[in-house]
Formats: structure tokens, C-alpha cells, sequence
């Protein structure tokens, strides 16, 4: 097992990188990745030598973090000091780009003049920002953008709503109007090649909906996950010769299946209804562990504003909780009390000690009752494996840390600039509390490695309406109370 969760992790890892930084350093990411491995790597030969319950010393746990996170960071501006190619539109982080200093000194006289409109457009363009509503100052050109300083003189809504309308009627779609926040929070508008601009280039749409793709997964994860169901009941040594014991796999498939497609489609229908282009989701099936990695969609158009952020964030985390809660009640009172393993860990579905989080005691009993006491596990049925295992889904994916869902929820109540605080803080977190719960140690390489920065929407500017603060406020307390663990007096 320790083999297969390197293997994953590094795979993960990989394209991550691949994704991330590849664009923005000459470094090699092989480079990148073996330094952001090397704490897995030292910490997977120790349990192989020694085995998992001897305790690490203390600077082979911390001295990794503390050394390779300086080292990452500093191939990455060691291969900035190249000139780098320009960013393509899609990728230019415009909050970034008006904070660099205008370009007045001598490095930068001789740079060619970037000009995508004409002297006539800029007159015509001008005339897009009514003094009433944003009042213009100062039109800056750069190689990604052309950048609109002045004053906003209404509520942001307002102002971007104005504007696009009049730059949509003077440009059409040949760029995209985008409404953002310096980081001492003075908005400006900027205008960005519109790279989803096919038909008007004469170009064939891109064929976004793949549905024979989508069922091929679909159908794939059905298996793999249907197979590890078997395992679950421990028929799957007798499964090559008897095809027919499949079935005993299906109520574990069927039930985290549900949970993980109810998830997507919820973001999926909910970005539908902002007219956002969108793949259908995309089931990721695995040969082993539990079947599959979760299910995933991908947006090809920009998000309008923060309350579509938020709202497309928020509903896929939801739905799949509403639907986890019943499988997984209903999964513990068909479960059976075992005594408590000391070497129990978190994916123990044999002998699952209810106090790793405090949600899955409360539900535990209540739907075991008394039967449920200190010392005491649960050996749980295949659909409780599957609402357990949503459950942690839901907990990871509402982790407010970059493109996760948490990361998307909290940008959209408290703008960039705080969800990047906020992330750095769950990460470091997260990494302190798998030192006392080693369980949670995949989850903080995940998070380590993953962007800190999502990709804001157009209008990143105007805020949201209480109700959505305070429905963000639920999502966030509903991690808090999943991860937390669970106080004895549960059981006494």
C-alpha cells in the first residue's frame, strides 16, 4: 500500500508541476519534482525499513520540510533569471502585472510598443467608462493586457455591467473585459486577448462534451470500484474463478458512484446555469485503493463573477454530503462493534475507531446506539465505506486551499488576496496536525503541492450578499466539524 500511495502521489505531483510552474521557469520540472518528493520518498524507504509503527526520528520527520521548500522556490526564480516567453492571455495573473512599476527606466526604453487597439479604438474606448461610474484616468498598454486605471464612483456591480456592455458593443468578442484588485485594493479594468474567441476566427468550436469518453470512464470506475467491493467482503481470492461474486461488490460501487457523480453533477448543472462551457465529469478509475480518485469536471470558459465562483464551489460539496449522510447512517446500523485495533488506522474499514472525526462518532451513534462504547470499533459495511470515504471527500475537497473547493469558497466571500492567506495558514496547518495524526499525511503533501492561487473570475471585484457569506460560513464549519476529532465523553 505504501508502494501504490507513492506511485499516485508522484504521479499527482507531476502534473501538478507540469501545470503550474512549467510556464513561468526554465528550471526542469523533473528537477522541481524529485525536491517536492523527497520528504515522501525518505519518509516511504523508513516505513519499508523499519515498518510503519516505528516512530521516525525528529529530524528525519521536520528537517525535509524545513530544507526543501527554500530549495524549490529558489530553482524556480534560478531559472526566472532568463528571459521568459509572455504568458498567454488565459494564464496572466493581471493582479501581479499592475503592481510592476511603469516601464520608465533604461532596461526597458528600448522594449517595442505593445499596442493591440489603435490611437482611434483608444478614443472610442475611453468614451466605454462614464465618469459617473468609473471615472478613467490612465490607460496603460503591456504585452498581456491594456490596463484601465481611475476611480470607481458606484458599487462594482454596477460599473462592470456598465462597462462590458459598452465594450462588448465596440470590441465584440475580441477580448475579454476583466475587473480586478491591486493588493492595496484599488480596482482597474484591464482588456485581454479573448482566447476562447474561435468563431469569430473561423475556426471549428472545440468539442468540450465527450460523452462516449465520459461513459468509457463512467463504466471503467463502475468495475474497478465494483472489484474493490469484493475485496471489501473478502471474496476477492475467489472471484477469478466465480465472475458472478461481482455482485457482492455492487452496493460499495453503486453507493460511492452516487456520492461522487451527485458531487460533479451538481457543479456541472450549476456552471451550466451561468452558461459557462464545460466538460461533463470525468470519473478517474484506479486498479486499487478504493477504485477510483473521485470524479471531475473542467470549465473552458471564465467565471462571470464571484457569486458564480461561489456558487458553482459550494454546490458540488453540498449535494454530495446531502446524499453521503443517508448512505453512511444507513451503511453504520447494518455495520458490526468489534473491539478496538491499537494498530487501527484511518482506511481500516475492519476495525474503523469512530474518534478520528468528530461527525462520523455523532453519526456512529446514533445509528448504533449503546452498542458503541470506549474500546469498541466498527467493522463497517460496504455502503458505510462508501459514505465514510464521501464524507472525507467532501472534508479534502472543502479544504479552502487553491482550485479545491474550499480555496473557490473562500476567494469568492473574501476576495484573492485573502484566500491566499487563508491557504498558506490550512496548509501549514494541516501539516502540523499530521505529525499527531500521521493519517492525515497524505493529505498535507497533497495540499503542499498543490497552486495556492485559483484562477479569479472576470468580475473579481464586487462582493457577495450576506446569505452566501453565511452559507460559506456553514461549508467551512462543516470541515472543521468533520476533521475534528471526537471528544471521549462520546463513549464513556
Amino acid at each position: 500500500m505504501v508502494l501504490w500511495l507513492l506511485l499516485f502521489l508522484g504521479l499527482f505531483t507531476y502534473l501538478i508541476l507540469q501545470r503550474s510552474v512549467a510556464t513561468v521557469t526554465r528550471t526542469p520540472v523533473w528537477i522541481l519534482w524529485l525536491v517536492m518528493m523527497t520528504p515522501a520518498l525518505i519518509w516511504c524507504v523508513w516505513a519499508l525499513i523499519y515498518g510503519q509503527n516505528q516512530p521516525m526520528p525528529l529530524a528525519v520527520a521536520i528537517g525535509p520540510f524545513l530544507i526543501c521548500p527554500p530549495i524549490y522556490w529558489w530553482l524556480i526564480h534560478l531559472g526566472r533569471r532568463e528571459a521568459m516567453p509572455p504568458k498567454q492571455p488565459a494564464d496572466t495573473d493581471l493582479t501581479d502585472l499592475a503592481e510592476e512599476s511603469p516601464q520608465t527606466d533604461d532596461s526597458k526604453k528600448d522594449r517595442p510598443s505593445v499596442r493591440p487597439i489603435t490611437q482611434a479604438e483608444e478614443t472610442q474606448l475611453r468614451d466605454c467608462f462614464p465618469w459617473s461610474t468609473y471615472y478613467l484616468q490612465n490607460i496603460e498598454y503591456r504585452p498581456q493586457a491594456v490596463i484601465c486605471w481611475g476611480r470607481l464612483r458606484t458599487n462594482p456591480q454596477e460599473a462592470y455591467q456598465t462597462v462590458e456592455e459598452k465594450i462588448t458593443a465596440l470590441f465584440g468578442d475580441r477580448f475579454l473585459l476583466v475587473f480586478r484588485e491591486t493588493l492595496n485594493r484599488k480596482p482597474f479594468f484591464a482588456l485581454v486577448p479573448n482566447p476562447y474567441r474561435e468563431a469569430a476566427e473561423g475556426q471549428k468550436p472545440e468539442l468540450i462534451t465527450r460523452p462516449a469518453f465520459a461513459l468509457a470512464l463512467l463504466v471503467i470506475a463502475l468495475f474497478t470500484t465494483t472489484r474493490f467491493g469484493v475485496q471489501l467482503v473478502g471474496m476477492a481470492d475467489k472471484l477469478p474463478a466465480n465472475p458472478a461474486l461481482l455482485l457482492k461488490g455492487l452496493p460499495y460501487a453503486l453507493a460511492l458512484m452516487t456520492i461522487l457523480g451527485v458531487h460533479e453533477l451538481a457543479h456541472y448543472l450549476t456552471a451550466r446555469f451561468y452558461q459557462i462551457r464545460t466538460t461533463l465529469p470525468y470519473f478517474i478509475p484506479l486498479p486499487f485503493f478504493l477504485g477510483t480518485f473521485g470524479a471531475f469536471i473542467q470549465m473552458r470558459s471564465p467565471v462571470p463573477n464571484r457569486k458564480a465562483l461561489f456558487d458553482i464551489s459550494i454546490a458540488g460539496p453540498l449535494a454530495g454530503f446531502v446524499v453521503t449522510v443517508p448512505l453512511l447512517v444507513w451503511g453504520l446500523a447494518h455495520s458490526q462493534v468489534v473491539p478496538s485495533l491499537p494498530s487501527a488506522g484511518m482506511l481500516t474499514f475492519d476495525a474503523l475507531n469512530p474518534n478520528f472525526f468528530l461527525l462520523l462518532s455523532l453519526l456512529s451513534k446514533l445509528a448504533l446506539g449503546s452498542a458503541l462504547s470506549a474500546g469498541k470499533a466498527i467493522s463497517l459495511h460496504p455502503v458505510a465505506v462508501a459514505g465514510y470515504v464521501g464524507m472525507i471527500v467532501t472534508a479534502f475537497n472543502l479544504m479552502p486551499v487553491g482550485a479545491l473547493d474550499g480555496g473557490h469558497i473562500v476567494h469568492a466571500m473574501f476576495g484573492q488576496r485573502t484566500s491566499l492567506i487563508v491557504g498558506q495558514i490550512a496548509r501549514f496547518l494541516m501539516l502540523i496536525l499530521s505529525f499527531i495524526r500521521p493519517e492525515l499525511l497524505l493529505w498535507a503533501l497533497l495540499l503542499i503541492v498543490m497552486p495556492i492561487r485559483d484562477e479569479p473570475a472576470l468580475n473579481d471585484v464586487s462582493e457577495l450578499d450576506n446569505r452566501r457569506d453565511f452559507l460559506g460560513l456553514i461549508a467551512l464549519a462543516l470541515l472543521v466539524l468533520i476533521l475534528l476529532p471526537a471528544p471521549r465523553i462520546l463513549f464513556n
